[in-house]
């Protein structure tokens, strides 16, 4: 096990983010994460970094501000903090984040307002940042550990060390660290990725339809959404890269393939098939109705307050992505509900709302921010994640000259996409 730890390590560090020689590594983290931030910290520096800084996030003193700052200040970014992320932009830092829990239920307690107000202002405050990445313009990485409070979440009938063995044994499955050649095995796998994003590009695929048959206690389909996308699209999966041509891989796993939506596209209505959370808050059960690109009704089973309050963020009524994702997704083949949305979203297809991804249009990277929205790039603080997919959802994509082509059937890929992958 430890080996496979350290194996991982350096695939993140090799692979993931592809550090260079000479260039500096930001590390984000909880604290209960410190053994594997280590492992990462040493494999930074054997691949040449000369200084990896750790941005540690200690969940019981943000909870303490978040419950008793004053009302006027829990939104407040120092300067130094945006003096900071502004130096890492400027020199390229690579950035590796590390999700995981140890207190998953902390922030129950807590109004989601002040977390979303505190939210909304350090993404307003660190935007060129958050664009700087999202576009690509830094390598960046986002993996798991476990922690006993998340384990206890995801296997509730186990006891603390074995659900964390066990949360440890499914990671280092799906990153494939327990592969005899990791670095080989990501390469196959980006290269099947990026084969079936070519293949939507060549096919001039133009929308997508979502459609799931299975009747909904309404009686009507559960699904039935047409997204349509941008007048210069990309599909992309697989490895991304900087303008330089370093390539990286954003979320390890990853099993999407992925497109920037038009933000007034956006027609008719979907249910999401796995919980999400927001705000640390579980929302489960949603359905989402649009018009003209815009979410017109939206309601959930669970957590409708919590999705009500998301909603209220300028952007967040319109999507920003849209995903392809087959059943057969190593992750979904584990039958577990991980609670965590690097793992649930590349279980099935999703949706995400609010802040597109630029480098899915062609010709957009250099404009503005309203210049892109004029273009139907939806700009946005926030990016969220539902899932939507099923073993019994059809996907169609209409190409640019308005036929429908077959490109999934019963959540997997039809052979002519599959067959598209290099051998």
């Amino acid at each position: 096990m430890e080996l496979l730890k350290r194996r991982y390590a350096e695939l993140v560090v090799g692979v993931g983010v592809n550090v260079q020689p000479g260039q500096r590594v930001l590390i984000s983290a909880e604290v209960v994460a410190r053994d594997f931030v280590t492992l990462l910290m040493d494999a930074c520096y054997a691949a040449g970094s000369p200084f990896v800084a750790v941005q540690w996030r200690e969940p019981l003193t943000a909870r303490s501000r978040l419950l008793h700052a004053p009302d006027e200040h829990v939104a407040e970014v120092p300067d130094y903090e945006v003096a900071r992320f502004r130096q890492m932009a400027d020199e390229g830092w690579a950035r590796i984040a590390i999700t995981t829990s140890e207190f998953p239920d902390l922030l129950d307690d807590v109004d989601p307002g002040r977390m979303m107000r505190q939210r909304a202002a350090l993404a307003e405050r660190l935007d060129f940042y958050v664009e700087a990445q999202m576009s690509n313009r830094l390598p960046w990485c986002v993996v798991a550990t476990p922690s006993p409070g998340w384990a206890a979440k995801v296997f509730p009938d186990l006891g603390p060390d074995e659900g964390v063995a066990r949360l440890w044994d499914l990671i280092l499955t799906m990153v494939r660290a327990d592969r005899d050649d990791p670095v080989a095995a990501w390469r196959e796998h980006a290269a099947g990725l990026q084969a079936i994003g070519t293949w939507m590009g060549e096919r001039r695929i133009r929308a997508i339809r979502y459609h799931d048959p299975a009747t909904a206690d309404d009686g009507r389909a559960s699904t039935d959404l047409t997204v349509g996308l941008t007048d210069a699209p990309r599909w992309l999966g697989g490895s991304s890269s900087t303008p330089a041509g370093i390539a990286f891989m954003a979320n390890m796993p990853t099993e999407e393939v992925f497109c920037t939506p038009h933000n007034a596209r956006v027609d008719g209505w979907v249910r999401t098939s796995k919980p999400v959370f927001v705000m640390e808050r579980e929302i489960r059960g949603a359905i989402f109705r649009f018009r003209d690109g815009e979410l017109v009704e939206a309601r959930a089973e669970h957590g409708d307050d919590v999705l009500q309050r998301f909603l209220e963020i300028p952007g967040a009524r319109r999507l920003g992505e849209v995903s392809l994702v087959d059943v057969r997704s190593p992750v979904n083949q584990t039958g577990v509900v991980f609670r965590s949305t690097l793992f649930d979203e590349n279980a099935v297809c999703h949706i995400a709302f609010g802040k597109a991804y630029a480098e899915c249009v062609e010709g957009v990277q250099t404009m503005s921010s309203a210049e892109r929205e004029a273009f139907g790039v939806n700009e946005s603080d926030t990016h969220e994640d539902f899932m939507i997919g099923t073993p019994t959802m059809d996907v169609d994509g209409i190409d640019a000259d308005g036929e429908t082509v077959p490109i999934m059937r019963a959540g997997r890929f039809v052979d002519e996409v599959l067959a598209s992958r290099p051998e």
